[in-house]
């Protein structure tokens, strides 16, 4: 019985994890007269992560109304897993720059309470754990907004919460934290992150990610300064506070509120997605581990989904193949992090709309799926 593992991240724009597993399912079975094949849905901890945590884990989907980056009320979807009482949380789905269009864009303005709301909402539904994935951040106000959603003050020289957005941390005079859910203590968060900046300086959230949020450069000089401020007053409150640690300029500074007031950990977003979707007791008796993206390039081996899963397959020295819609020159890159093999699945002239037309995409993948099964099964039966 050949054992065949599929571990392959959305096509974004196209094909979901799962319908780019059952693509090469349908392919092994038409090649392999005994075949067992175990989808298991991954993400590196961005778009995608909710889906495929509660599709390893039988888990459900809940929706809640909350804040966009504006404020405005919006329907926000997260994963809930009853039995361990755990949610999976998309930062993007309250705070997320896909939510505003280009001409709201202004970190000035843009908060991450929907975040917190969001958090309250699991936590009043008996959530004590927490994976969080804050990747595609419309803010940059250092987490405050949702800090203040849970019930931290932020409080302006006349003892006032101060406004959400960026444009609050100037006026931060006081900090209090007594007033904070008290259920938080119970709790146990872990970020899906892989960005390495910190808060402050040329490499914090300011400097790197505020011109794509909208930023002007005499934004990004006056958020700098605020975000130190802030981290000082912090630091006063909370003494582990540290705005140098890599990973506090995540998402705005967000990183730095869930590690400074929530005593979050940090990890990779695949490391955490394949941790809570076991997919390392599936690839050790596997013979074949399949994975990919929708695009993969010389950045591939910095944390994303496929290098990860073939890192973990070579633990056990699996072969690893890798399928993908579009396929950089230096892609090459990718042999040298466990992935024997790649292929793009385009297979004839056509444009992006036609390529990434769902129907389309999943024929081309299952078609180029099948064809490589079958040079494998060549050599297998040599």
């Amino acid at each position: 019985m050949k054992k065949i593992v599929v571990a392959i991240d959305s096509f974004k724009g196209s094909l979901s994890t799962f319908e780019a597993g059952k693509a090469i399912e349908e392919a092994a079975k038409e090649v392999y007269e005994k075949v067992e094949v175990s989808i298991s849905p991954i993400a590196d901890g961005g778009e995608g992560t909710v889906e495929a945590i509660i599709s390893a884990t039988n888990g459900e989907l809940v929706r809640t109304v909350v804040c966009n980056p504006l404020g405005e009320k919006i329907e926000a979807t997260y994963g809930f897993i009853p039995h361990t009482k755990t949610a999976i949380i998309e930062m993007s789905a309250a705070a997320g720059i896909t939510l505003i269009s280009k001409s709201e864009r202004n970190p000035m303005n843009t908060t991450t309470f929907g975040v917190g709301e969001m958090i309250l909402d699991a936590i009043s539904k008996g959530c004590r754990k927490f994976l969080i994935g804050i990747g595609g951040s419309a803010t940059n106000d250092g987490g405050v907004g949702m800090l203040q959603a849970l019930g931290f003050e932020f409080l302006d020289k006349n003892g006032n919460q101060v406004l959400l957005g960026a444009k609050g941390l100037k006026d931060i005079a006081v900090i209090k934290t007594e007033n904070a859910v008290k259920e938080l203590k119970e709790c146990y968060f872990c970020v899906a992150c892989d960005v390495k900046n910190v808060l402050c300086g040329e490499n914090g959230c300011s400097a790197v990610y505020g011109p794509q949020k909208g930023a002007t450069p005499e934004m990004i000089r006056d958020m700098d300064s605020w975000l130190e401020q802030y981290a000082e007053l912090t630091k006063k409150v909370i003494q582990a506070a540290d705005a140098n640690l890599p990973g506090t300029g995540a998402a705005g500074g967000l990183g730095f509120a869930f590690m400074s007031y929530l005593d979050a950990t940090l990890e990779s977003g695949i490391e955490l997605v394949m941790k809570e979707t076991e997919l390392e007791s599936y690839i050790k008796d596997a013979d074949i581990v399949v994975t990919g993206e929708g695009r993969l390039d010389g950045q591939s081996y910095m944390g994303k989904a496929p290098v990860g899963v073939a890192k973990l397959a070579k633990k056990y020295n699996k072969p690893v193949i890798a399928f993908s819609g579009c396929v950089t020159e230096d892609a090459i890159t990718c042999n040298e992090h466990g992935i024997d093999a790649f292929f793009p699945i385009v297979r004839k002239p056509c444009t992006l709309d036609e390529a990434m037309d769902i129907n389309h995409a999943y024929k081309n993948l299952k078609d180029t799926a099948y064809q490589v099964f079958r040079l494998i099964k060549i050599y297998e039966n040599k």
